[in-house]
């Protein structure tokens, strides 16, 4: 017995092989405003991945700026909208693989994105500054209670039903 807890004791030799996944930071929001008595939501249709696919506003934290401010510049750069900071509404974590014809095509990143509830100030949806065309089909009114349905990434639609939950108990 004594040897065997002797031999337990024994240090191993341990190796760690951990592969190298980048890192980054983004953050975006959902932008809501009441319109005929309905809480709606700016949605946006990236550039290049079909009519249907509907998303959120959102990109990457710029250096020296806060997750809150990219909310608000995304938001303003992608659906030509301004918007007034509300709260943090969650982090959606996950891991992707860059696509094909990124000069890093292949690589594994895992990513945060950060998002709030933002409140519509001014601006005409789809008034997007020149060169956001590239990324940026089309931006719309879409009504709050359909974002869990129409949104096409699982973690947006769970801000979205966190900024219905948020907004349930304000009277339109």
């Amino acid at each position: 017995m004594e040897a065997r807890r002797k031999k337990l004791c024994e240090p191993v030799e341990q190796v760690c092989y951990k592969a190298v996944v980048a890192r980054e930071i983004s953050a975006g929001g959902v932008l809501v405003r009441r319109l005929r008595g309905r809480w709606y939501f700016a949605a946006i249709r990236p550039t290049g991945r079909g009519a249907e696919l509907w998303a959120l506003p959102k990109g990457l934290v710029d250096p020296g700026e806060s997750p809150a401010e990219t909310a608000l510049r995304e938001a303003q750069e992608e659906t030509g909208l301004a918007a007034t900071l509300d709260r943090k509404l969650g982090d959606v974590k996950y891991v992707y693989t860059r696509r094909a014809g990124s000069p890093k095509a292949g690589e594994r990143v895992f990513k945060i994105v950060s998002f709030y509830l933002l409140r519509y100030r001014s601006g005409r949806i789809g008034n997007i500054p020149p060169g956001m065309e590239i990324e940026v089909a089309e931006a719309r009114w879409l009504p709050l209670e359909d974002g869990p349905r129409l949104l096409a990434y699982r973690g947006e639609r769970e801000m979205a039903g966190a900024a219905l939950a948020a907004l349930a108990g304000e009277a339109l």
